[in-house]
């Protein structure tokens, strides 16, 4: 059985029995089959159902959040939030899909010639838990635009928001077959990257879950995209409006409890203002709400488990080994991790060179331009980061500096259906929003008319 278990109060919220063999590949065949004649739906028809599922979402978000805030200990301010992301994805998507999907026309030596991007088949999603409705639906919302079926793999602690999100496309409408939760463990995957009928696969998970994936993948010269972990840079210049970046900072590193690969986990702040920075920096985190994640007061709640907060702690330990200071927090109760700030910290430490996957913030102090780049490019992950400075002429001219996927100036790195997001080095490859979303999982075929 696969469970669920309420990291705030240790009960169990749900479980679920895990397919065998033959229920996996029964799940495969009918995604493979509904394929063959979802291809050939129309995007209005598309449209109209993209539309119903976004109804959908917003009609019973409170039972979406509370599974959300439940299984994984998001507070569920943050999860009706993350719901209504959801359907926002579905509108745009239902927005636009068709027109991100009509045919490029390219002048030749031809009577014509154009690229038309066509659907591929069945594509396997694994999805991790920290966003357990918004990962899913980045995915599936384009994947289903683009007359893809698609198959779920969720992480096995939100096993009951991989079911609803399955019940979400049934309610809306959505044939059978178009999208389908696979109640399974990890060990399952490679077998399913192994069926023919299965035509690419999207992972956003770590960087170990990433490469076994691709490996599995790839042995087969089947597509993927992954996003994979990150660790991302603030980069604070003395020019900064102050009180607005320590609020924008504080927010990149501590909401879901820092569970997020986008999360600003490496603050470098410039020396002329690096104390007073700090000190109000840590003053916020001290002012942060922590307690029962139900309660919509709490900005803050668990980590999703023990383990998680358990593998930070030891992070956090190993880094005042070689000279880190904690200027607040820093302690473990199970699975409830302090908002912690920790200064002094250098390039060696685990809590810079590793991703900190919970509520700690690393402070550097840089003085140039130059060294605050080097310590951004530093890190083997490369998804994104963020400049503050009231000079936009120096932030643009840093931009082409920097090797992650995405930079954002005045604002913590977030994904949004109308960018591209994704990243470089260890932080994976391909894109997922947008255009570039929509079109990793399609054939861009060339069509080239000679008239005679």
């Amino acid at each position: 059985m696969l469970q669920s278990i309420n990291p705030y109060s240790s009960q169990k919220v749900y479980e679920v029995r895990e397919y065998d063999e033959q229920q996996i590949n029964e799940a495969i065949d009918r995604a493979d089959e509904r394929y063959r004649s979802w291809k050939k739906v129309s995007f209005p028809e598309r449209k109209k159902l993209m539309l119903e599922a976004a109804r959908e979402l917003r009609k019973n978000k409170e039972e979406y959040a509370t599974a959300i805030t439940e299984e994984m200990g998001k507070p569920i301010t943050q999860s009706l939030a993350e719901v209504e992301k959801c359907a926002w994805v579905c509108e745009y998507y239902a927005a636009h899909a068709e027109k991100q999907l009509s045919d490029k026309s390219i002048e030749t030596e031809a009577y014509q010639s154009y690229v038309s991007y066509e659907p591929i088949g069945v594509v396997l999603a694994v999805m991790p838990w920290n966003f357990p409705f918004w990962q899913v639906f980045r995915f599936a919302a384009p994947a289903l635009m683009a007359g893809n079926t698609g198959l779920l793999k969720h992480a096995s602690n939100v096993m009951k928001s991989a079911g609803l999100i399955e019940e979400v496309f049934r309610r809306a409408g959505f044939p059978d077959g178009c999208f389908t939760n696979l109640p399974i463990s990890s060990k399952k995957v490679e077998h399913i990257i192994e069926n023919d009928k299965v035509k690419a696969v999207t992972l956003t998970g770590s960087e170990m879950a990433g490469r076994a994936v691709a490996a599995a993948a790839g042995s087969r010269i089947k597509k993927t995209v992954l996003e994979l972990g990150g660790s991302n840079a603030l980069v604070v210049f003395d020019d900064c409006n102050l009180e607005e970046t320590v609020r924008t900072c504080v927010q990149a590193r501590f909401q879901n409890a820092g569970q997020s690969c986008i999360a600003g986990k490496r603050l470098l702040l410039q020396a002329a203002i690096a104390e007073k920075f700090t000190e109000k920096f840590v003053e916020a985190v001290r002012n942060l709400e922590t307690g029962d994640p139900m309660d919509k007061d709490t900005y803050l709640g668990t980590l999703a488990r023990e383990d998680l907060a358990e593998d930070l702690e030891k992070q956090l330990q190993e880094s005042v080994e070689k000279g880190a200071e904690i200027r607040t927090g820093g302690k473990r109760d199970k699975a409830f991790f302090e908002p912690t700030v920790v200064v002094n910290v250098t390039e060696e430490m685990p809590v810079f060179k590793e991703e900190t996957f919970g509520p700690l913030m690393a402070i550097t102090v840089f003085d140039t331009e130059e060294e605050a780049i080097a310590l951004v490019n530093k890190s083997r992950y490369g998804l994104g980061v963020s400049v503050f400075t009231e000079s936009l002429e120096r932030a643009r001219s840093l931009v082409p500096e920097f090797d992650d996927g995405a930079v954002f100036v005045n604002e913590l790195v977030k994904s949004d259906p109308r960018l591209p997001f994704g990243g470089t080095k260890s932080s994976g490859y391909g894109r997922e929003l947008s255009v570039d979303g929509i079109r990793e999982f399609v054939n861009k075929k060339t069509v080239y008319i000679h008239k005679y």
